[in-house]
């Protein structure tokens, strides 16, 4: 029997998460995440169940329809169990925590995430998916334990509790006298390599997921190393991406992962600080390759998240689900009657294009965009002009997309996140830095203005999320670390020192607030954060590079704007806790590696001053300069970089390295030659 939208809704309909919504009229009695939560367990003894997942989950909502909505399964979790339902983006402390725990128990996480605890809040039992019958098997089961043997229960949550708080310790209190140099980074590297796919990019395995920090590390690597193999595996793998199913070639913008080998059948759920990540990454490669399919790929990826997740008050939405109309990728794929329906005599080009008669076919006679590599065979079989070949493709497309909007759209996770925004803030201004379009720049200082107004506290914190005009969570460190980040590179897109300034401050909010005792690393909750079993720090770098190595980075650049050998320093030892691990898995700590590359490799100052600035650093921007920070003034200025230089009739580019500085140039030609 499954609830519909008549009957009563549980206490998630109070909630503005789009993903606690969608389960707001299941017949669980979900309750969100908070202290009373805790209260309410010990009063009534009972075991508290916590499932976390998200809004674009495909299998988060497959469970949801096989147990969550169904009667049956209700009634165990009610009588048994106090239900927590968390949106992982939201609370990403507790998902952390939780994570820890089922990997611990089972040696694998995932999502949907469920964790079963005392009412304390200690782990006892976890997993991730589970069908009606075993969820079913295994709720009785943990309700017999707890009723029958809740010694034993307790004995089991001291122990499980006390592994996480082990592995803590391990990941902070550690600290390697290893010195990390360029040879050390060479055996990093190869061992690396052994785990790569040459020939269609990525690691040599699947799933494939983008991992953008790992092929910035790899660009930067390859670039300051003239490792040319590596080189062309990083643009092998950008290339394979962009043709790819894991790129909507139609509308833009880039699925989570690919399920396969060849990045052809994505799982099609699109997340912001993917697109966002990619979008930087393939500006940074397009400045060092000058491979104009990069360029396209990031104004056509830009062009999607200004379109579906920027909002009026320059807030950007969070994603889109992988599912419309209960089916997984239907918005997306296309079968041949369709398409010779729409296209006419421009059918059979198209499907040699985007290969739908061969490679992107996928099942029940769909296939994926994917687009051919083999464009000379193209040109000669339909004897066209590339210029004749392009305008063909993109009246296609304009058809297509007229098409689309007879379709129903993915769900919208319709919730602004810090850390995203600041992401896709990075994002514009890499873009407006690479390309010199305008639009990037209004809407990457419009969304740094967003965070600095909507999201930030009088007492200069920041809150997490903002949706319908609210706000709330107190931020983590990763939004803290993000905004940081974003407010650096908006300094440089606007020559405004005033978002350095800001920057300075979040840094020194984060040393106050954020510090352990016992460690350089940061813990993931401020001090006045809702404490949970144990504080979490965030160390390996995932799909979102972990919020340690951008503090870290951070640390060193701003130590650098601001002249403060504190900063740099502690960015130092905050990479020395991790060394051992990056020898060991370079993949998992490659953001930790770009600090590495700033440390070991020649590091240059670039200092751009005078009346010009703006068409200066445009200009030496989009060389592809690596391993440099770069700083600007139009005016009279009081940072470091660029005190006492400003020349009102000149603009004048420094070149420094170690404290030792070059004489100032006008040409940027002799600027890159300083550079290399």
């Amino acid at each position: 029997m499954k609830l519909n939208k008549n009957d009563n809704p549980n206490s998630l309909i109070h909630e503005s998460s789009p993903y606690l919504l969608q389960h707001a009229y299941n017949p669980v009695n979900w309750l969100p995440f908070s202290d009373a939560v805790f209260e309410k367990a010990k009063k009534e003894d009972k075991l508290i169940l916590i499932s976390v997942g998200y809004s674009a989950c495909h299998w988060c909502h497959v469970m949801e329809k096989e147990s969550f909505e169904d009667v049956e399964v209700a009634e165990i979790m009610n009588k048994f169990f106090i239900n927590v339902k968390v949106d992982r983006e939201e609370r990403s402390d507790v998902d952390m925590l939780y994570m820890q725990a089922v990997q611990l128990m089972t040696g694998q996480g995932g999502w949907p995430l469920n964790c079963i605890t005392l009412p304390d809040g200690r782990p006892i039992y976890g997993g991730t998916y589970f069908n009606k019958a075993k969820w079913i098997d295994i709720l009785k089961k943990i309700a017999e334990l707890y009723s029958l043997s809740k010694d034993k229960a307790i004995d089991y949550a001291n122990y499980l509790t006390e592994g996480i708080k082990k592995a803590e310790a391990l990941s902070t209190l550690k600290n390697s006298d290893t010195i990390l140099n360029k040879k050390l980074l060479e055996s990093i590297v190869t061992g690396w390599k052994s785990n790569l796919d040459y020939e269609n990019g990525g690691p040599n395995r699947a799933p494939k997921f983008p991992m953008p920090s790992n092929y910035q590390f790899l660009l930067r690597y390859a670039l300051l190393n003239g490792d040319h193999e590596l080189l062309n595996h990083v643009n092998c793998t950008l290339t394979k991406m962009a043709s790819g199913g894991i790129y909507d070639q139609l509308h833009g913008g880039f699925a989570r992962y690919s399920t396969d080998e060849i990045w052809k059948v994505p799982h099609f759920e699109k997340m912001l600080y993917d697109n966002a990540q990619l979008v930087s990454l393939y500006c940074e490669a397009f400045n060092n390759t000058q491979n104009n399919l990069y360029k396209e790929i990031v104004n056509h990826t830009l062009d999607f998240i200004t379109a579906n997740w920027l909002t009026n008050e320059g807030a950007f939405y969070s994603a889109f689900d992988a599912d419309s109309e209960g089916e997984e990728g239907k918005y997306y794929v296309w079968n041949n009657l369709d398409l010779k329906d729409l296209l006419g005599e421009d059918y059979d080009v198209f499907v040699d294009y985007y290969q739908v008669n061969g490679i992107g076919y996928w099942e029940h006679g769909n296939s994926i965009l994917m687009r051919s590599e083999n464009l000379p065979n193209i040109l000669s079989k339909f004897n066209v002009t590339i210029e004749q070949l392009n305008e063909k493709i993109n009246n296609c497309k304009i058809i297509l997309k007229q098409e689309s909007k007879n379709r129903e759209l993915p769900g919208l996770d319709d919730k602004s996140i810090t850390s995203w925004n600041a992401l896709a803030c990075t994002a514009y201004a890499k873009g407006y830095l690479s390309f010199g379009n305008s639009l990037h720049k209004e809407i990457c200082l419009n969304s740094i203005n967003f965070i600095l107004t909507k999201l930030s506290k009088p007492d200069g914190s920041l809150y997490r999320t903002y949706k319908n005009g609210q706000t709330k969570i107190d931020a983590f460190l990763e939004d803290y670390a993000f905004t940081i980040e974003a407010l650096q590179n908006c300094y440089l897109v606007s020559n405004n020192e005033n978002y350095l300034m800001e920057a300075k401050k979040l840094t020194e909010f984060v040393l106050r607030n954020f510090n352990n005792s016992d460690s350089e690393l940061f813990y993931y909750t401020s001090h006045s954060s809702s404490q949970l079993i144990t504080r979490t720090t965030e160390v390996s770098d995932n799909v979102i590079p972990a919020s340690n190595s951008q503090m870290a980075l951070n640390l060193f650049y701003l130590g650098i704007y601001f002249e403060d050998k504190n900063w740099q320093n502690k960015a130092v030892k905050m990479l020395h806790h991790v060394v051992d691990e990056l020898i060991e898995y370079g993949p998992g700590y490659s953001n930790w590696g770009c600090l590495a590359l700033n440390l070991i490799f020649p590091f240059k100052e670039i200092s751009i001053v005078g009346k010009n600035v703006e068409e200066k650093l445009l200009a030496l921007y989009q060389t592809g300069v690596t391993n440099t920070i770069l700083a600007v003034s139009a005016t009279e200025s009081f940072l470091p970089l660029t005190a006492n230089r400003f020349d009102s009739q000149k603009t004048l580019i420094y070149v420094c390295e170690n404290n030792s500085c070059k004489q100032p140039v006008e040409a940027i030609s002799e600027a890159v030659q300083l550079i290399s």
